[in-house]
């Protein structure tokens, strides 16, 4: 079990390090890139690295720590209720629109691009 906990805070650092690179993206006017960037490349990565077959170290790392410091659901969800009230609710639903289906899309491609590869 401790092990488990090590690799897990070992990735959840490292994708906290990485998600804080992608912040200044945020600023954008249109939308917030970062968290957008962030949330679709996590989903592509976590199909790919989920059916390429790794060990069970390597998912607890990867999967688990890095993926889930690295992605940014709570985010999501504040930033688009920010922007209901900021700039009107086609906005928030433009964005979650955006998120939601390119990232179910990402998912469905990197299972495709990791069963090719095991």
């Amino acid at each position: 079990m401790l092990t488990s906990c090590l690799w897990v805070a070992a990735g959840g650092g490292l994708g906290a390090i990485a998600r804080y690179l992608l912040s200044p993206w945020n600023r954008g006017k249109f939308l917030p890139w970062g968290t957008l960037a962030a949330n679709l490349s996590g989903s592509f990565l976590l199909g790919w690295i989920s059916a390429a077959g790794w060990g069970p170290h390597a998912l607890l790392f990867t999967g688990t720590g890095f993926m889930g410091a690295y992605t940014t659901f709570s985010t999501l969800h504040w930033e688009s209720w920010q922007m209901v009230q900021e700039q009107g609710i086609s906005r928030a639903v433009i964005y979650l629109g955006i998120t939601y289906t390119l990232g179910i899309l990402g998912a469905f491609a990197g299972t495709v691009v990791g069963a090719g590869v095991s």
